[in-house]
């Protein structure tokens, strides 16, 4: 019994220690250079890493690969790379010997399973790709997979679904795309839906109603359906009259402010009360945030009874996500004595948290249970010997770490605006304001009665 005690020590320890110093240091280099703008040397850095492609974390290689190079202008090669990043989600399977090994250990030994809003986040860049390709269709279908994948995720989750259930930008990105594609009809339903989604979803979650260039949107493209009950209808509930349909030589453009970096995640330790058995539970909780859980003693062994009736309070290690403040939060684009404000659609930041916090409710039992197996191998060992009982809770302790490894190339909240221009090449300012504040310029080359896509990423992050 004592081998076998060491060898699980061994294994756990070099487990632990070569997952977490491979990730942290090769993410560090990684993200420090994506944060500062030098996506070619971050890419290099990437290229050169065959371990972090074909380890527990490869996933998040392939993530962050994506990222870098849509930021580089090589969307093919991105779209390639999420592609990759979604076929290892696709494929996750639980691998029993990984999940061993995390009860004596912690998740970060395990192949590392995107946070839901994450998965839902590739489609998102994959959308961006394709626009930038000038594929409409590519980037319907992805728009149209964020929800679908959104909808797969929940049913998955028999209790406890996740909050964050409907992607309200999602279905304003396909009003868009639809629209682009004087597909008016359709245009209006997917409008309909990012306005339903803001009002009944995001307003209590996220403290974010619709975008009034939604409003807009949803009037217009009512208008150009020939839908005139709904015009009226969303009229006199906007009290706002339908736009102005453009017949002159000029088409639009729509401009994503990508603004600032999303969380990065830490740890922070859960105190754990024991409030003992009766009817063959026990009984375990948090009453200050609302944690109670009851666990059938049918499932533990003796050992693991008598670990747990030996137990006053013990500590959980679960993730929690820390904010980088953008240093950015307001925002608009002049043209030839015009402002076009940019609008909030989607608090990635926020939606992090919510899904994390979801997370935790469902997942609890599942960390409780690793636990109680190290506190069960710890009366083990203290019984066969007490030297050995010492090591044990000297690994325990060194051993008990939340996973924190995260997509972190992310950004903080998405703004757009829409803007009317005539056709040809223009030279647009953007003005960014918050804590500072910044001017940059990009030209665009619009073309008559064409719906032109432009995407922008101010990463600035003010200190956490």
């Amino acid at each position: 019994m004592r081998r076998y005690l060491k060898v699980i020590i061994f294994v756990a320890l070099t487990a632990i220690l070569a997952a977490c110093a491979t990730f942290y240091q090769k993410t560090f280099q990684v993200q420090s250079n994506i944060a500062q703008g030098n996506f070619e040397k971050a890419d290099r850095l990437l290229a050169n890493d065959t371990q972090w492609a074909e380890n527990n974390h490869r996933v998040l290689y392939y993530m962050n690969r994506g990222v870098v190079s849509y930021m580089m202008g090589e969307y093919q090669q991105s779209i390639n790379f999420l592609n990759q990043a979604d076929y290892y989600i696709e494929d996750y399977t639980k691998q029993f010997g990984w999940e061993a090994l995390s009860l004596v250990s912690n998740p970060m030994v395990k192949p590392y399973r995107p946070e839901d809003f994450e998965a839902i986040m590739i489609h998102f860049y994959k959308a961006l790709n394709f626009l930038a390709l000038k594929d409409l269709e590519g980037a319907l279908v992805e728009a149209r997979r964020i929800n679908i994948r959104l909808n797969q995720l929940n049913d998955k989750y028999k209790d406890h679904k996740n909050k964050y259930q409907r992607d309200a930008f999602a279905h304003n990105l396909m009003g868009m795309i639809y629209e682009a594609a004087a597909d008016y009809n359709n245009a209006f339903i997917a409008y309909r839906n990012s306005f339903e989604a803001y009002e009944n979803d995001y307003a209590d979650l996220f403290g974010l109603r619709a975008p009034d260039q939604l409003k807009e949107d949803l009037l217009r493209a009512a208008k150009l359906s020939g839908l005139k009950e709904e015009l009226y209808f969303y009229e006199e509930k906007f009290e706002m009259q339908a736009p102005e349909i453009q017949t002159d030589t000029s088409g639009e453009l729509l401009v994503f402010w990508l603004n600032g970096m999303g969380p990065v995640k830490s740890e922070w330790d859960i105190t754990i009360t024991n409030f003992g058995f009766s009817n063959n539970l026990v009984h375990l909780g948090n009453p200050q945030l609302g944690l109670n859980y009851s666990y059938h003693s049918a499932n533990l062994s003796q050992r693991e009874k008598i670990a747990f009736k030996n137990l006053s309070f013990f500590s959980v290690a679960f993730p929690k996500y820390v904010e980088r403040p953008p240093v950015y939060n307001t925002g608009y684009i002049s043209y030839n004595d015009t402002i076009h404000t940019f609008e909030e659609a989607e608090d990635i930041n926020q939606i992090a948290f919510q899904c994390l916090r979801d997370r935790m409710v469902r997942e609890l039992g599942n960390t409780l249970l690793r636990v109680a197996t190290k506190r069960a191998l710890e009366e083990l060992a203290n019984n066969e010997n007490e030297n050995l009982g010492t090591i044990v809770s000297i690994v325990n302790a060194l051993t008990e770490k939340a996973d924190t490894r995260n997509w972190q190339s992310l950004p903080h909240t998405i703004y757009y605006t829409r803007i009317p221009l005539p056709e040809g090449p223009h030279l647009l300012d953007l003005h960014f304001s918050g804590k500072n504040s910044s001017t940059k310029q990009i030209e665009v080359d619009i073309v008559n009665g064409k719906t032109s896509f432009y995407t922008f990423h101010t990463m600035n992050t003010s200190a956490f």
